[in-house]
């Protein structure tokens, strides 16, 4: 039989070769060699350059912008390339899940697109997903393989205890209703911190609108938490409703930075003290503005990776 070391391999889909490598550095081994290329046509074409007969194959890739679908097709052709070398078992290591956010029908004759996704990963032939503080975690009930979710807002968190705060100034703040439990889960880490929600009512897609503020964040340093940061819309009318509420300083935390548009303006515009993100998505120097901190996810997969492949519990990583 083969050693537990030799049959763990680790291939990069060409979506975030920066963060395999960090992963790769931290298990103290080499990628997985492999070929992925486009035709002239744009087809993706994938080729294994090494036996994996029998072993158990991480996968790392998100499905992240600016080209989500090639991303997600990508990862589909790369399944199924692995799953036809005879591997053991095919894991993909998802750390932004593209179209996480379509996970229920707002209203009638919509696509439930992260449920087909989900079938699409599963009938190509994986065989376990871990992903990163996906939007809702309904999603993972649309798997019926297993599925290990990791939060990344234990690097943040780590971070933001590192910066010696006093208990008494700080307060979480949800930018909405829908992330009170996640909100709440952090301040308890942090310092046990009390909490304040912002109630904000949409308009349509991508717009938000500001209503008030539920809870006290007056001469307080208030700690933004949410899961993604897209245009960055909501963050900075709540941000500046915060202002308005008296807080001294406002930090806004998310795992993924998608920086839609005029996101990096927004964020970079004076409103925050600092922003504190993930490179769960690339981070490209256009996307770069002074208050901006970007903290590695590597370090956090790699060890999921390690638990995963010897069947020990990925627990050490709880909210």
């Amino acid at each position: 039989t083969m050693p537990p070391r030799e049959r763990l391999k680790v291939f990069s889909g060409s979506a975030h070769p920066e963060l395999s490598d960090e992963i790769a550095n931290y298990l103290g081994m080499e990628l997985g060699a492999r070929v992925i290329k486009q035709f002239a046509d744009g087809e993706v074409y994938v080729q294994i350059q090494e036996s994996i007969r029998g072993c158990d194959v991480f996968l790392v890739q998100p499905t992240c912008p600016p080209s989500v679908n090639d991303n997600f097709m990508e990862l589909l052709v790369m399944i199924d390339a692995c799953r036809r070398a005879s591997c053991r078992s095919i894991t993909c290591v998802i750390p932004y899940y593209g179209y996480a956010r379509a996970d229920r029908r707002m209203s009638g004759r919509e696509s439930i697109a992260a449920k087909l996704t989900a079938n699409l990963l599963t009938e190509a032939g994986a065989s376990r997903i871990v992903m990163l503080d996906i939007h809702s975690l309904q999603t993972i009930g649309y798997f019926d393989i297993p599925v290990d979710h990791i939060h990344g807002e234990t690097v943040i968190l780590d971070y933001l205890t590192s910066k010696d705060f006093s208990p008494k100034d700080l307060v979480v703040v949800s930018p909405d209703v829908g992330g009170v439990t996640r909100a709440r889960a952090f301040a308890k880490k942090l310092c046990d911190a009390p909490l304040a929600i912002i109630d904000k009512r949409r308009t349509g897609h991508n717009k938000a609108e500001v209503m008030n503020l539920i809870g006290e964040v007056d001469g307080k340093v208030a700690i933004m938490l949410d899961d993604m940061i897209d245009t960055g819309g909501t963050l900075t009318a709540g941000a500046k409703l915060l202002k308005e509420s008296g807080a001294k300083a406002i930090y806004a935390c998310a795992t993924h930075a998608i920086f839609s548009p005029p996101a990096v303006e927004r964020l970079g515009s004076g409103v925050f003290t600092e922003v504190i993100v993930t490179n769960s998505i690339p981070h490209t120097p256009d996307r770069d503005f002074p208050q901006l901190t970007v903290l590695s996810v590597g370090n956090l997969l790699g060890e999921t990776i390690w638990r995963v492949h010897n069947d020990t519990p990925v627990s050490f990583n709880t909210l």
